[in-house]
């Protein structure tokens, strides 16, 4: 029998102290990042800092492809809901582009002057926006804790209207944490705030699927252990509810470099969200 026990709940979902260089991390993302958004922008290819809200981290960037959209996929960043912007991360659209997708990657207000349950509206105002500008089916994704917020807009209680949900293709929850209340036990829940009675709420682990719901749970085989569970967690869950779902532990990858596939036109991991 294994016994499993965690006494030090910081450490369990802390990253970077526990990757080797992991102090290069997000810097080293600003300017691959920076080059993707120059070479669009002189392009006529980005629109940059659209406003769907009214907060003022309430911004998207739209990345268009070459040609017409055959669709547009929705990246939601990661930081624990507590730091970074869509600024880091424009370069991941790289892959979905060269497939002629369109791409969006919001921000949105971090905690504590918002609550999740607050993000978790934003962000779906954010995909409305997106998707009154681009036509065709949606493809979601997002890193950590934008991988909780890509899975919870196809959970049952969705804030997204029902013709934005029925575009809903795939959804690719990278890194994701789908239970939230593993994290009522660590320090940065004093600036998180979340209770029993939000986690229950908010955990896409404890709600239901929408129906007809897609879902790949995707985590690097190097990273923290309560990542490799929580990604099968949703994935297990799911697929007892009646969605389709896989869970894929992609070798050599830790928790800063498992979303790098997305850049690549190539990677099973562009592979993985564009399937039909």
């Amino acid at each position: 029998m294994f016994e499993r026990m965690i006494t030090d709940w910081d450490d369990a979902y802390a990253n970077g102290p526990n990757i080797p260089g992991g102090e290069r991390w997000p810097q080293a993302w600003e300017e691959p990042a920076r080059h993707l958004r120059d070479r669009l922008s002189k392009a006529g290819r980005a629109r940059l800092d659209l406003a769907y809200g009214e907060r003022p981290r309430n911004r998207l960037d739209l990345f268009l492809p070459a040609g017409g959209p055959r669709g547009l996929v929705v990246f939601v960043h990661g930081g624990y809901w507590l730091k970074l912007d869509k600024s880091y991360w424009s370069h991941l659209a790289g892959g979905a582009l060269e497939h002629g997708y369109a791409v969006a990657m919001p921000s949105y207000t971090l905690c504590p002057q918002i609550r999740i349950a607050g993000i978790v509206k934003e962000v779906a105002a954010a995909i409305a926006m997106a998707a009154g500008m681009v036509d065709g089916p949606l493809l979601l994704t997002g890193h950590s804790a934008g991988g909780h917020l890509a899975s919870r807009m196809i959970s049952h209680t969705t804030p997204l209207a029902p013709d934005v949900r029925r575009r809903i293709r795939r959804v690719v929850s990278i890194s994701g944490l789908h239970d939230l209340r593993p994290l009522m036990r660590t320090a940065m829940n004093e600036k998180l705030m979340i209770d029993e009675a939000e986690a229950q709420a908010e955990s896409p682990a404890l709600l239901r699927p929408i129906e007809g719901a897609r879902i790949t749970c995707w985590v690097g085989g190097g990273e923290r252990a309560e990542f490799l569970r929580q990604n099968a967690l949703l994935a297990n869950i799911w697929t007892g509810l009646g969605a389709v779902t896989s869970a894929v532990v992609e070798p050599d990858r830790h928790h800063f470099t498992v979303i790098d596939g997305l850049a690549d036109p190539h990677h099973p991991l562009t592979r993985a969200l564009l399937a039909e």
